[in-house]
Formats: structure tokens, C-alpha cells, sequence
């Protein structure tokens, strides 16, 4: 089954904006989801309650304002250009390497830091999609949380090699977005499987 990609592999598969009829409290929730509830399902899971999010005021406040923020920018948002696609790329990274670090600093195995990362990068995003009404792009673009898994399991990998944990963040980070990249610039697809 071929689907239609866009004339540039940077523009981007879909808009980033919810849609227009979206009330100004609508988005700031989807902005506040999109950037706190892979953290929060991630502390949750390892037990850290209340999750880091709750904690301080400062992420609660940087996600509301960020979503406000955002407002001036919705043309370029919704053409999903190619900065976006960057943009999302590089969150995508940071979030991954993250989540693993901070599974494996409560002592998780590394098969759950690989997974708390990926869900940490990827679900507030998911969430984000729910939200507005669209497939989520974990169930659409095959190399997402792909490259997520990948920037988690390098961080850990490098880790179990007695890394500092700085340099095994920076090339987790490194790994997931180059894999990022490379998956949308070379189209590159996981197997689809239809009925």
C-alpha cells in the first residue's frame, strides 16, 4: 500500500497546529500535554510520585507559556515545514535520551529505561494527537519511536559501558536524531502490515 508523501521529506506529513476552531484554553492544554505527559507517565510507571512535573511551578508554567507562545506562529505550524520537523526531531531526541537516564538513575533494567525513554518521547505526543483528533504519528510514521528506542538503547548501552552519564546522553541524543533525520530525508519505512 503506498501512501502520498510530500514533494520535500522536510515539509513535514501533517500540521502541527490543533484545529482552527480550537479555543485559546484548548490550546494551551494540548500544548501542556504535548509537553509534560511523557514525563508524568514515565515518573509514574517508576513510582516518583508525585511526577517532577508537579513538583515546582517552573515546567508547569515553561508548558502554559511555550503553548502561548506558539499562537503567533500558527502559520508555520500548520504547513508542517521543515524547521518543525527539525524542531519535533530534536525534542523527540532529548526527551528519549531523558527518560532512559532518569529510569536508569532509580535503577531500572535497561529493557525498561529503553521503554520508559521511548515513552517518554513519544507520549506526550501521542496524547497531543488523541486530542486534536488524529492518528497518532507512533502509528503512522513508521520511523518515530523507532528512533526514539534507538537514542534510549545508545544511552544505555554506553552507560553499561561505564560512560559519564553526560557523554552517554550526548550520544543517545546523537543517535536518535541522526536516525530521525535520515528516516525522513531517505524515507525510510519499517514494514506495514495490512488486513
Amino acid at each position: 500500500m503506498s501512501r502520498a508523501r510530500p514533494s520535500s521529506p522536510w515539509a513535514g506529513p501533517r500540521s502541527a497546529w490543533p484545529p482552527a476552531s480550537t479555543y485559546l484554553l484548548g490550546i494551551v492544554v494540548v500544548g501542556f500535554s504535548t509537553a509534560l505527559v511523557g514525563g508524568v507517565l514515565r515518573d509514574l510507571l517508576l513510582g516518583d510520585a508525585p511526577p517532577a512535573a508537579f513538583r515546582s511551578p517552573l515546567r508547569l508554567t515553561v508548558a502554559i507559556l511555550g503553548s502561548l507562545a506558539a499562537i503567533p506562529f500558527r502559520p508555520v505550524l500548520e504547513a508542517g515545514s521543515g524547521i518543525v520537523v527539525v524542531l519535533d526531531a530534536i525534542a523527540l531526541s532529548l526527551f528519549a535520551v531523558a527518560g532512559a537516564e532518569k529510569a536508569l538513575a532509580l535503577r531500572s533494567n535497561a529493557i525498561v529505561a529503553v521503554a520508559l525513554g521511548a515513552i517518554t518521547a513519544v507520549g506526550g505526543g501521542v496524547v497531543r494527537d488523541v486530542l486534536i483528533g488524529r492518528t497518532p504519528i507512533v502509528l503512522s510514521e513508521s520511523f518515530y519511536a523507532s528512533a526514539a528506542i534507538l537514542g534510549a538503547l545508545a544511552t544505555v548501552l554506553a552507560t553499561r559501558l561505564r560512560l559519564d552519564v553526560r557523554w552517554a546522553m550526548d550520544l543517545g541524543f546523537v543517535v536518535c536524531l541522526a536516525s530521525r533525520l535520515a528516516a525522513i530525508a531517505f524515507d525510510w519505512q519499517l514494514p506495514v502490515f495490512t488486513a
